[in-house]
């Protein structure tokens, strides 16, 4: 068995007035009596330290289709190690991952791995990048960046799969690191927000801000439509309205279906041609790339030349069966660069699964 690793002292916190211990990582603020954590569960306050419990340890890792982040602009094709850890900043009633992300034992870390070995077993596996998901990577920040300054090292990139929930100072500390992001922007209604996640939608948005304005990072979003929750022509009109307004409409969105889980499991599943709908209204609303997912929807996983229409990537279930850009990432016919980041030729991953095992020393 390894042995247990020293207590990890986090960052991003101060001393409140009352003499609480302030968490500064995220807007919830939690503040903490000596041996509280804070919502997210791994992030305990430890005399005068932050600890944060998680670091070094794993819920599972697993080689994945970079399309499955979903991240369809970002080296398509090639495989990505993706890691997460336990807890979460948001409380989420539809949560997907909640066995990882609702974790409250420990114990369910089962992986204990190093920064150096995370990168060295991204080599290992021919994966192009490092995804921090399943649980959001806000809350594992330290171990995170630790993680991508060593991938960075080997030639691997970083992704971050997220909502979004940070403040300004961890946020610009966090995706100086990061290579690619896919954000979840789960709605685009303070209730929603409030009811169904347990946080606020203003400050999701300020992050997509200074994500498109202050930093490189590649990003696309993914908004997973409940029926009757967020799912309403009046809602998507204002939600991609606003992307292409405000952060470009070069950003693709990704329209997913929920199914039924976790504190939702009397919600019906999302029809398929919610998704087609949502799509149709971002095309129409001047979204350049709009995508369906967790369904089968060739024509809702391809991707298309916004100036004349043709059919550039034909994928379906993560799997690309014909490549059309040129070798600089641009349409063969009219010559329009495809926004994202390309090389000349996709990954053969396909939609393989791979978990991956870290032996104890």
């Amino acid at each position: 068995m390894q042995p247990a690793a020293p207590p990890y002292v986090g960052r991003y916190w101060q001393w409140h007035t009352d003499g609480r211990m302030a968490c500064l990582l995220c807007p919830r603020r939690c503040l903490l009596q000596e041996g509280q954590r804070g919502l997210c569960f791994v992030r305990r306050r430890v005399g005068e330290q932050m600890i944060l419990e998680t670091y070094g340890r794993s819920s599972g890792f697993c080689v994945d289709p970079v399309e499955k982040k979903p991240l369809n602009h970002f080296l398509p094709g090639t495989p990505i190690l993706s890691f997460g850890t336990a807890g979460c900043n948001l409380t989420c009633k539809f949560c997907q991952n909640w066995h990882m992300s609702k974790s409250k034992q420990m114990d369910a870390l089962a992986d204990q791995a190093s920064p150096e070995m995370i990168a060295q077993a991204a080599v290992a596996t021919q994966s192009r990048s490092v995804a921090y998901t399943y649980n959001d990577p806000v809350i594992f920040l330290e171990y995170a960046v630790d993680v991508a300054q060593a991938c960075k090292a080997h030639g691997v990139r970083s992704v971050a799969v997220t909502a979004g929930y940070i403040e300004p100072e961890p946020a610009e500390a966090f995706f100086r690191h990061m290579d690619a992001a896919n954000v979840d922007l789960k709605a685009f209604t303070e209730r929603f927000y409030h009811k169904l996640c347990g946080g606020h939608l203003e400050a999701v948005k300020e992050t997509l801000i200074y994500l498109k304005h202050h930093t490189d990072v590649w990003f696309e979003l993914t908004t997973l439509l409940i029926p009757n929750e967020n799912d309403s022509e009046a809602e998507l009109h204002e939600m991609t309205q606003w992307v292409v307004a405000t952060l470009g409409a070069e950003v693709p969105m990704h329209f997913t279906a929920f199914h039924p889980d976790f504190r939702m499991r009397n919600q019906s599943p999302t029809p398929a041609h919610t998704l087609s709908r949502a799509r149709a209204i971002a095309l129409a609303n001047g979204v350049r790339y709009a995508y369906t997912g967790n369904v089968s929807d060739a024509a809702g996983g391809s991707s298309y030349c916004h100036h004349c229409g043709m059919q550039l990537i034909t994928r379906n279930r993560y799997v690309i069966s014909h490549w059309g850009l040129d070798a600089q990432g641009k349409c063969p016919r009219c010559a329009t660069p495809m926004a994202g980041r390309f090389e000349a030729k996709p990954g053969q991953w396909g939609a393989k699964r791979l978990p991956i095992r870290f032996q104890s020393q």
